[in-house]
């Protein structure tokens, strides 16, 4: 049921002069699902108040809740027509009265920004509506109204399709592949960093917050299932900052589906931060990332790193390392040229790594495995605090190309998860000792000494000579079937 529900309000949107792509499709469904979560919300805690003789005061107040402008009821519980808004008159109330009241909880909870109130606020002073026709936006506000919020079951299914969403939205170019790592991959990543309750987990490019919401589910199903627990796990455990105001949103979107009421997603520029400025307070056990790469920062952001590159991913990496706890685990994607280009910037950084990290894993993947993004990419595993001395590589090869009708899967990835404990060397796996490195260039690219060695070039004659043996082998059976006609 859900996922038509779904359909439906793409099709209503693909008819809108509004929306164009996929993109604008999962904005302008993440806000009327957000205003739909809000009224489940604030009508649980009410109801959860009166049961304990407790007064309540609504987030939202009544001229603005989803039963008031969106679903107004009678008393059968059918829609009221003549309280209902459409066409021109429910797009004059979304743009000119609610948007504006929402946006407003930004400044009135801005001495509180880890609060419900805060994020409504950041989220509606950074989107705006693009459904152009109020007929078509009273449909796809009907559509959401039958999705339910409540239970956990129907919190996940929701959190399914919109995850579905998401990857389509990846895959439909205009920029939506940045939102988008391949959850088979994010969960092996999670696997061999193992978060555990107590740790908190990081993501400075958070995205559509993949990663959070994969350790989240990884944590949940392995924890102590007590209070204690899954308010540490839902309040003081996942982080996150992001720039791009799409993403912010899909990403608290993402989050409250699958189950964090509050998400600690803070919408900043991570790169704007003085890595001289991060204290202890500020680093984390975890850090879970797919940092973008390929931008060009500008001079007043490489300001604030000690190896100064236009690169944005590499200025990332020496984030991700300051923000790393003593001890602290990371599994980072980058670009595969990270390994081996030759620029200062690079040596210098894989240098800072080697020596402050242990860089224990090194997982290659397969070209095709970002779809539409045209990249190889690698893993990057390591631990703060002690020096590389060994780097075990994995190069995955799935025995296929890598596709839209061949994307990668969990299976492909099992191996390798089940290998990092004895970390063997295979014709797809090997160790690289620190001391065969070499000292000026400090280059990782993957050299594979395993590799069998290829079959030699046959020679002219013994290519002939297959070809007589097959023509006789020919010859023969069709006789035969002469003999038997």
């Amino acid at each position: 049921m859900f996922e038509q529900t779904f359909k439906n309000i793409d099709d209503i949107l693909y008819k809108d002069s509004g929306a164009d792509s996929e993109l604008d499709y999962i904005e302008q469904t993440s806000w009327v699902m957000f205003l739909r979560y809000l009224d489940d919300l604030d009508q649980t805690k009410a109801d959860e108040a009166e049961l304990q003789g407790k007064e309540y005061t609504y987030i939202i107040d009544e001229a603005h809740r989803w039963g008031t402008w969106a679903m107004p009821k009678n008393a059968k519980g059918e829609l009221d027509h003549h309280k209902t808004m459409t066409g021109p008159d429910l797009i004059k109330f979304v743009e000119q009265d609610l948007f504006p009241y929402l946006e407003g909880f930004k400044l009135k909870a801005a001495d509180k920004p880890h609060t419900i109130e805060y994020k409504i606020g950041e989220i509606f002073s950074e989107l705006s509506n693009k459904v152009k026709s109020g007929y078509n936006l009273r449909e796809i506000i009907e559509y959401a109204d039958e999705l339910p919020f409540k239970s956990s079951t129907d919190k996940h299914e929701l959190s399914h399709l919109y995850e579905t969403k998401i990857k389509n939205m990846g895959n439909a170019g205009r920029n939506g592949g940045q939102y988008y790592t391949p959850r088979p991959l994010i969960r092996a990543m999670v696997q061999v960093i193992n978060p555990r309750i107590g740790e908190t987990i990081y993501d400075g490019a958070v995205g559509s917050a993949g990663f959070l919401c994969e350790a989240y589910d990884y944590m949940y199903e392995r924890m102590e299932r007590t209070t204690t627990n899954l308010h540490t796990l839902q309040t003081k455990t996942l982080y996150g900052k992001e720039k791009k105001n799409l993403a912010y949103i899909i990403g608290i979107m993402n989050m409250i589906l699958h189950g964090i009421e509050t998400p600690n997603i803070v919408h900043t520029n991570t790169l704007n931060e003085n890595l001289a400025d991060i204290q202890e307070k500020d680093r984390h056990h975890v850090i879970l990332a797919n940092p973008p790469f390929g931008g060009k920062e500008r001079p007043e952001v490489q300001s604030n790193f000690p190896i100064k590159t236009g690169e944005t991913a590499f200025l990332f990496l020496q984030h991700f390392i300051k923000m790393l706890k003593t001890g602290g685990r990371a599994a980072v994607v980058i670009k595969n040229t990270f390994l081996s280009n030759t620029d200062n910037a690079a040596v210098s950084l894989r240098k800072h790594l080697l020596e402050s990290c242990n860089l224990h894993t090194i997982l290659d993947m397969p070209q095709g495995t970002f779809q539409g993004a045209g990249v190889k990419t690698v893993i990057l595993f390591f631990t703060k605090g002690e020096p590389t001395k060994n780097i075990w590589y994995y190069q995955l090869n799935p025995g296929r190309s890598m596709g839209k009708t061949s994307a990668l899967n969990d299976g492909d990835l099992a191996e390798f998860v089940a290998q990092q404990t004895l970390r063997p060397e295979t014709e797809n796996s090997w160790l690289l000792s620190l001391d065969k490195l070499d000292a000026t260039t400090y280059d990782l690219s993957p050299k594979n000494p395993n590799t069998p060695d290829e079959a030699p070039l046959r020679s002219p004659q013994e290519i002939l000579a297959e070809m007589e043996a097959l023509d006789a082998e020919t010859a023969d059976i069709l006789n035969s079937i002469k003999e038997l006609i």
